[in-house]
């Protein structure tokens, strides 16, 4: 099914790197989950009142909140395909995530809702009459919205989407939620028990629980947060693939919103190169990268020396030692400047945040081995901060 809607709704639906595909994903899930939970609204809304259940009510309520989300998912969509203007030169792609929020704050609204007029219920219980029409509808109503969640689940992982995770994650919910309210409907129907409340107190402590994970899962882009790792390889990846690149380090990426990300990295080169070739091989990488991985790659470009061999030998030695103290420790930026009394090793270290507070500890112990290997030698280390691979 969101293969045939996707081919007959969505031009280039494959090609989902491209903004204009990935607001007519978003206008696709917003206008299938507008009518969806209209329909459902107004068939739960006429059970509830038939039934006389706060719980089914509620989740008639739960329905139409719903499909506000999926308006703002519409709109969030529309508004984050906008191109990059003056006011914004990064573009307008991390509205998504804004809309993932604004899902996630509808959902919370619903569930304190919820959590008022079940406890309500649960002070003055009422007996609930479950009907024939009403068993049919919230049958109708779970099947529907397992398809929804399956239909946004698909949808989110072919564009990468948190805003319709999110709204797949409500629709779970939904699944769950009715489920619990046809079954407290039953136990009052041929049970006589008055636990319709109680139901919706736990349907309502539920939607609240996921309300709070999805709004964690949208912060976390809008905040700043560690690149994806398989992204990161393919930077590297990419980089490393053409021979006169040695290494490379501090490459950080700043995602301004799906297909909008930029990446920063410094590249070693050996310094008997032309430097000349190196700037169109720099050039070349930047350009790969864009068409390839959709990055807007800036490279520094690092010249090492590469034929000393006292050189050489004390960057291997400080390297072993470091990855003897952690693997999770490197080392970049590796220079030696000789003066007639003491040689200065200069370099950089890597460190995790959470190793931020052993640095004078790790400075005793490189500087330990490197003066056992020779007196002469003065470490000047620049510990750099980042996140673990």
């Amino acid at each position: 099914m969101t293969e045939f809607l996707l081919r007959r709704f969505v031009k280039n639906y494959k090609d989902v790197d491209d903004p204009k595909v990935r607001g007519r994903y978003g206008k696709l899930a917003g206008l299938a989950g507008m009518l969806c939970n209209l329909l459902l609204f107004a068939g739960k809304l006429f059970a509830g009142i038939l039934s006389g259940s706060v719980a089914i009510t509620a989740d008639a309520v739960n329905n139409l909140s719903d499909a506000a989300s999926s308006l703002v998912t519409l709109i969030g969509f529309r508004l984050a395909s906008r191109p990059a203007d003056d006011a914004h030169p990064f573009g307008h792609a991390r509205i998504e995530y804004i809309t993932g929020l604004a899902v996630a704050a509808l959902i919370l609204l619903i569930g304190a809702e919820l959590v008022k007029t079940s406890f309500q219920k649960i002070l003055a219980p009422i007996s609930v009459e479950l009907g024939t029409l009403t068993l049919v509808i919230l049958l109708v109503s779970i099947f529907a919205k397992l398809a929804m969640a399956v239909f946004f689940r698909n949808l989110g992982r072919r564009i990468a989407s948190s805003a319709l995770a999110a709204t797949a994650t409500d629709s779970r919910n939904d699944v769950i939620s009715t489920l619990a309210v046809l079954l407290a409907s039953a136990a009052g129907q041929f049970f006589g028990w008055r636990i319709d409340g109680w139901v919706g107190m736990l349907v309502a402590l539920f939607i609240l629980y996921s309300g709070v994970g999805i709004a964690k899962e949208t912060v976390g882009p809008l905040l700043g947060q560690p690149a994806d790792a398989e992204l990161v390889r393919s930077i590297r990846s990419l980089i490393l693939s053409h021979k006169k690149i040695l290494g490379v380090h501090d490459l950080m990426v700043h995602d301004y919103g799906p297909g909008q990300r930029f990446a920063s990295v410094h590249a070693e080169m050996d310094m008997r190169e032309d430097p000349m070739r190196c700037h169109d091989i720099i050039d070349d990488i930047e350009r790969d990268c864009k068409r390839d991985l959709r990055v807007h790659l800036v490279i520094h470009y690092d010249p090492i020396v590469t034929n000393d061999e006292e050189l050489n030998h004390m960057r291997k030695l400080v390297e072993q030692e470091i990855h003897a103290i952690d693997p999770l420790l490197s080392t970049h930026d590796f220079r030696m400047v000789r003066g007639p009394q003491h040689t200065n090793l200069i370099f950089d270290v890597v460190i995790p945040f959470g190793m931020a507070q052993k640095q004078q500890e790790l400075q005793r112990r490189i500087d330990e081995r490197v003066q056992f290997e020779d007196s002469k030698y003065y470490t000047v280390i620049t510990f750099d901060e980042a996140p673990s691979p």
